[in-house]
């Protein structure tokens, strides 16, 4: 473990596997008590700017370090007016198209390298500051969950029942669902603003499908919008980490990833396999209509939980022409890209499992329309 560092408190003992960030976070946490009132509000200021400056994924930012900062030794050391106006990013950054997170991480680097204990301080108290901010401050908060892995996955996507907690109450009946929760009976019903599917998740915001795949939003636009949220909520807690590692250790932090990413992978699936379906009633429909007796082309949707994105895997059916549909040509199709998913190593395990099911739903669906 390499020496702390002489500006900071003296911190805590931790246990467990991630004793070295736990214990690296705080002695930030109580360097940041440590200091007045006034500086924290400071710090907490220059953060924000900081933190929406990152999420508006700007060009360059300035900040100013405060005018003074309490050391380990409890003793106020000045940071001199020309070295507090700070900048990360510029002309060279632009035409590099760095991103700012990565420029920001560089110029806090450059800054912690100062022999000056005062500048080390002020930057990793900022560092700090920015990275708390964005985890606890910019994100909301959601409800107490548990997941459950998929055929030993590695992320937990299942929401476990929770007969135990009841609804969030509210008093408007127009926009709640009134239930009577088991644990709570006799005690009257109470009002919960969305339906249970929903509530078993930690943000029932941006539920959109439920364990039956159905569509709880009103259209698949909006289900896609809720995917957005979620994804932008983990790229702002990605965002953190990569500027202070040791907020891995932050149990909001845990707690918010947790809640988050097996409530988005849960989603996305949900909503490559209602796309999937969508374009099974597509293909019966124009076939049934004579209207695919020139060629067909398929791009089959699915949930990369890798990179947490949507992507389609495209492959071809029937070679452009006048040949006549058959459901035989999307079995024969589907069964030879089941062929090549598997080999693909460019998919984890449970990316590529999924596709594979997609594949086998059109397998299935059109065999039957074959043998009929």
């Amino acid at each position: 473990m390499p020496p702390a560092n002489p500006s900071l408190p003296t911190p805590p003992s931790f246990d467990g596997p991630v004793s070295f960030l736990a214990q690296e976070l705080a002695e930030w946490q109580a360097a940041f008590e440590a200091q007045p009132v006034i500086i924290q509000r400071f710090l907490d200021t220059q953060a924000h700017r900081l933190a929406e400056a990152l999420l508006q994924q700007a060009p360059q930012v300035r900040f100013t370090l405060p005018d003074r900062v309490v050391l380990k030794s409890q003793t106020t050391e000045s940071i001199p007016p020309d070295q507090r106006e700070q900048m990360a990013g510029g002309l060279f950054d632009r035409l590099t198209r760095t991103d700012l997170n990565t420029i920001l991480r560089q110029r806090f680097a450059e800054l912690e390298n100062s022999p000056a204990p005062a500048m080390v301080t002020a930057v990793g108290l900022l560092r700090y500051a920015t990275a708390v901010h964005m985890v606890h401050n910019m994100l909301p908060s959601g409800r107490s969950v548990q997941y459950r892995a998929l055929d030993n996955e590695e992320i937990p996507t299942i929401p476990e029942n929770n007969d135990l907690e009841p609804g969030s109450a509210i008093t408007a009946a127009t926009d709640a669902i009134a239930e009577e929760s088991e644990s709570e009976a006799g005690r009257g019903e109470f009002l919960a603003p969305y339906v249970p599917a929903a509530r078993r998740f930690y943000l029932p915001q941006w539920v959109a499908f439920d364990d039956q795949d159905h569509l709880l939003v009103n259209s698949v636009v909006e289900a896609e919008a809720h995917i957005a949220s979620m994804q932008r909520f983990l790229t702002i807690l990605h965002a953190a980490v990569a500027l202070a590692p040791y907020m891995v250790a932050d149990p909001v932090y845990q707690q918010k990833r947790y809640g988050m990413l097996g409530q988005l992978v849960n989603q996305g699936r949900a909503l490559a396999r209602f796309q999937a379906r969508e374009i099974i009633q597509t293909i019966q429909r124009r076939a049934a209509a004579n209207d695919l007796n020139r060629g067909l082309s398929l791009s089959l949707p699915f949930f990369d939980d890798q990179n947490l994105q949507m992507h389609t895997h495209s492959f071809e059916i029937i070679p452009a022409g006048r040949i006549m549909f058959v459901p035989a040509f999307v079995v024969r199709a589907v069964r030879q890209e089941q062929v090549k998913v598997g080999q693909d190593t460019r998919l984890n395990p449970s990316t590529r499992r999924h596709l594979l099911a997609g594949l086998q739903m059109f397998e299935r669906v059109f065999e039957t329309s074959k043998s009929s």
